[in-house]
């Protein structure tokens, strides 16, 4: 297996270039932020209600941790781990209630951005080179476009996967049902706070780490030869379930445990280690547990 699984979904032919693109705004992308900013924003003053935040605590915390950090990223990209099929569909399920893409357009998103950023040149898109505002513009609402991109060749278990592939053909009305459930429990309040405010959040939050983890920030590890570095984000393990620890990420990308270092908190981890006591989760990757990545080293 190659230093990152992401190497194995891709076919580059000789006509690829990394840097041969253009920037395209996406009028539903966009669209789709600008939407569930607005309303989940007039919740906050037409229901400032406890209960109503409560709620949007509860299921972001549930579909960023469970869903998106362990399920899509650790467990369906990285394959950090295993599940029983049934368990794999919630986790994947809970990720797609992100409101980011569906598992097959995570797998996209997620895997062209790594081969960018492990090109000799990377564009400032993928590398988050760009100032503040421009990056939240470009990461939230546009794509770059390679005039010739690499292909993406999925796994049979995935593109024959007839759950990923309806997931990924309706992701954006997976609200709907969690909605109807929402407002039959809560009214108004909790459908704006609970799906609105919150895939506003969500995606607006991923932007945010992203382009910091990109940028600087504590490194344990370096990867030479690279434009592109990953760094950790201290302090803000809680919050972002271990996902802030990015430096260490990019040095064991295959390694379901994030924060590896003493006092670096990994709530996604302790979540994949009860399912791994409970004897829903084997084969847990830790770092050492594959090949070292070509060009890595320890940083003081």
């Amino acid at each position: 297996m190659s230093d990152l699984v992401s190497f194995e979904r891709f076919i580059v032919g000789p006509e690829v270039s990394a840097e041969d693109g253009r920037i395209a705004v996406l009028p539903t992308k966009s669209l789709w932020l600008l939407s569930n900013g607005l309303l989940g924003i007039a919740g906050v003053f037409l229901f400032p209600q406890v209960d109503a935040l409560l709620v949007f605590l509860t299921l972001t915390a549930l579909t960023i941790c469970a869903g998106h950090s362990v399920g899509m990223h650790r467990l369906l990209i990285h394959r950090s781990f295993s599940t029983p099929t049934w368990l794999k569909y919630i986790l994947v399920w809970l990720g797609t209630l992100v409101g980011m893409a569906g598992p097959i357009g995570m797998i996209r998103i997620h895997d062209l951005r790594d081969w960018h950023q492990r090109q000799k040149q990377c564009p400032d898109h993928p590398s988050h080179r760009a100032g503040f505002f421009k990056d939240a513009f470009w990461q939230l609402c546009c794509e770059f476009k390679l005039r010739s991109a690499p292909k993406l060749v999925l796994e049979s278990r995935v593109s024959r996967d007839r759950f990923y592939t309806f997931s990924e053909a309706t992701w954006m009305p997976q609200q709907l049902p969690l909605a109807l459930l929402l407002f039959a429990l809560g009214g108004w309040a909790w459908v704006l706070w609970g799906c609105c405010l919150r895939v506003f959040v969500s995606l607006s939050g991923h932007w945010i780490v992203g382009h910091f983890a990109h940028r600087q920030g504590q490194q344990g590890w370096k990867i030479t030869g690279l434009p592109v570095q990953g760094y950790n984000i201290p302090h803000l393990g809680l919050i972002t379930f271990g996902e802030n620890w990015h430096g260490n990420h990019h040095a064991f990308p295959y390694s379901a445990k994030l924060g590896v270092e003493e006092g670096q908190t990994d709530p996604g981890f302790v979540f994949i280690s009860v399912l791994q006591k409970l004897g829903l989760a084997w084969d847990v990757k830790q770092p050492g547990d594959e090949a070292e990545r070509q060009g890595l080293i320890r940083v003081q």
